[in-house]
């Protein structure tokens, strides 16, 4: 639904507009762009508290930078409504992450204000350097380059390549550090530590407020002087501080750090360094949240509510008159403390999501066995194999479409060792609202490749928790257990652990002449789908694969023996992934006779939109299914199968 804009807001429709305001008006705007945001997120959802936390910094960028010729970046994107608000996608705000509407991220086809399309943490850097290292090339020495990246998206290894490669360039780039001490969950490690000295000493403060007119009456004086007097501030910031500037040690200018939400200071120091040249970085200091008192005061909760009455502050939850199926990564959570506490070698591990990955409850209950090590995905593989060295059994839980970050950590550092880490591939297939840069399309077909990995996904939360059991067992080397995002199938899910035999399916129901092979979540689909036929008078056999490397030898020969036709159901691309691995069986154990057609995720990207929208948009759901067995011309012994 729509929702009327305020006063000054509704005067904006691009950022030209911006600049008719005067600089004391600039609050008004910030107030009634943060009310906004709060209208359209609490009855439409959304990601919520990132993006009021960066209100202020959105409309000083706006109001000071000549955007799109200046190239202004965003990192991840949760932090960018403001900017999409501002950017002429007003009256389009309200489809903001549904299907066909505005993507929730910057999308560099949806606008020319998006320079860079960001889903994944840490780019904007690197992007930001290399549109500034192109621009110096093209001789456009009046262009700005602006990255805007959070002090979590900092911890990643991308960004202090980014900042190692840039001071080293006389690029014209701005980075700004928004600093909140959070990504979605509260930060970890040296860094924030870092940051969090620098802005509570007192006496650095004090020094920084005092800096600027000292250098400005010294280098009066002369050239000279200057050099003696910057290097003077250097050794006085790294005498405050106890410890040299990080950035300054990277060839930046630093400056901070200052107030994020005080807009009009904001825009006269984004005037001051739009004219200082070469590799800059201004730290700003904001709330998470700011402006809702709820989200201030828990991030985590409030980073995506879903739909709440913006008064009270209550989360709308539908409201069930019976049990329902848990979260597939709550059965994770509460699944690896029960193996921990029965066995003492195993470790959790994830890169910043213990929230999203439900590993925050093993934290709470084993602090010392289970570990959050920021948005580091290749530095949690290798931590995890390290672990694995020793004999510990690490579960490493990773998004599947964050894990294509780390690839060649798990080829080199844990399939090549043979070590015994298990991949806990979270958000499998379609994500949903957040669209092509969290779906998990291509796990099944790069694992399946690696040598000495078994590639697993379980049907429903009992397979999940019996495959985790099995991959902490004795000598069963690498281990990727894939599933998706959402409620599973089954209330009663807790069942005594059983072993599953690695490279072993099972088969759902018999049938005549046509063969369904599924694997992993969406096989629930293919239940729905039999069912929907039986009654149609079609009577299909549906095997669960359970395994897409090893495959269930044994249980193909049989599917391609007995069926003429295979269709193969998977949520996961199609090039490469389980349809393939089928085809591969058949081709080298010459059943060349049998059609196979396979359905999953076609090889295009996939837009944003609900899960059972975009499976059916796929073509995988229970009804295209269902359609897909009807226009088969087949003959069985007791019904027609023909369209």
């Amino acid at each position: 639904m729509q929702v009327p804009a305020g006063d000054l807001l509704k005067r904006i429709i691009d950022p030209s507009d911006l600049k008719q305001f005067k600089e004391e008006e600039l609050k008004q705007v910030c107030n009634e762009l943060r009310q906004y945001i709060i209208d359209v997120v609490s009855v439409n959802g959304g990601h919520f508290a990132a993006s009021l936390g960066t209100v202020e910094l959105t409309v000083a960028l706006q109001y000071v930078l000549n955007t799109p010729y200046d190239q202004l970046v965003w990192d991840v994107g949760h932090q960018a409504y403001g900017h999409k608000i501002l950017t002429g996608r007003r009256d389009q705000f309200h489809t903001n992450r549904i299907h066909n509407g505005i993507s929730g991220f910057p999308k560099r086809s949806e606008s020319i204000y998006d320079t860079f399309g960001v889903g994944h943490s840490s780019t904007s850097i690197s992007a930001a350097l290399g549109m500034a290292v192109a621009s110096q090339y093209k001789g456009e020495t009046d262009r700005q380059h602006v990255a805007v990246i959070g002090d979590g998206a900092m911890t990643a290894g991308l960004a202090f390549e980014a900042l190692n490669h840039a001071g080293t360039e006389n690029s014209n780039i701005l980075v700004i550090l928004n600093d909140n001490n959070m990504s979605i969950d509260p930060n970890v490690g040296a860094l924030k530590e870092y940051l969090t000295d620098i802005t509570t000493s007192k006496p650095y403060n004090r020094f920084r407020d005092d800096i600027a007119t000292i250098l400005t009456k010294i280098s009066a004086i002369g050239p000279d002087a200057f050099k003696i007097a910057k290097k003077l501030e250097k050794s006085i910031k790294g005498t405050l501080l106890k410890r040299s500037n990080f950035f300054e040690a990277l060839k930046f200018r630093y400056f901070g750090p200052i107030d994020g939400h005080d807009v009009e200071h904001l825009v006269k120091v984004l005037k001051d360094l739009r004219d200082i040249p070469g590799p800059k970085l201004l730290h700003c200091i904001t709330v998470k949240g700011k402006g809702y008192a709820l989200a201030e005061k828990d991030q985590t909760k409030w980073h995506a509510p879903g739909l709440f009455d913006k008064i009270t502050g209550e989360i709308k939850k539908t409201k069930y008159d019976k049990p329902q199926p848990p979260k597939y990564q709550d059965v994770f959570g509460h699944t690896i403390i029960e193996l921990a506490e029965a066995n003492p070698k195993i470790m959790g591990i994830t890169p910043a999501m213990p929230s999203g990955s439900s590993l925050n409850l093993m934290m709470k209950a084993m602090p010392n066995r289970a570990f959050d090590v920021g948005i580091a995905e290749q530095h949690a593989v290798t931590f995890s194999a390290g672990l694995a060295t020793q004999g510990l059994v690490p579960f490493c839980n990773i998004y599947s479409s964050f894990m294509q970050r780390a690839y060649d950590q798990v080829i080199h550092d844990v399939a090549i060792q043979k070590l015994n880490v298990v991949f806990c591939l979270d958000r499998a297939g379609i994500a949903g609202a957040d669209g092509p840069t969290h779906h998990g399309a291509y796990d099944l077909a790069f694992m399946r490749c690696i040598p000495n990995m078994t590639v697993s996904a379980p049907m429903n939360e009992e397979e999940l928790r019996n495959l985790m059991y099995t991959a902490q067992l004795e000598n069963m080397g690498p281990f990727s257990i894939r599933y998706p995002r959402g409620n599973g199938v089954m209330v009663d899910w807790r069942k005594p652990f059983k072993a599953i035999p690695v490279g072993k399916g099972r088969k759902i129901c018999d049938g005549e002449d046509v063969a369904i092979v599924s694997i992993g979540a969406i096989g629930n689909e293919v239940v729905k789908a039999t069912s929907q036929l039986n009654d149609l008078g079609y009577y299909p056999a549906h095997y669960d694969l359970r395994f897409v490397k090893p495959l269930d030898a044994a249980m193909l020969h049989e599917v391609f023996s007995k069926f003429g036709c295979v269709i193969t159901v998977e949520d996961g691309c199609i090039e490469g992934g389980m349809g393939t691995a089928l085809l591969e069986f058949m081709a080298d154990n010459k059943y060349l006779g049998t059609n196979v057609i396979r359905l999953g995720i076609p090889d295009k990207i996939i837009e944003h939109g609900e899960q059972p929208e975009l499976w059916a948009e796929c073509g995988y759901d229970a009804a295209s299914i269902v359609a897909k067995v009807q226009s088969l011309d087949i003959k069985c012994n007791k019904h027609t199968i023909a369209s």
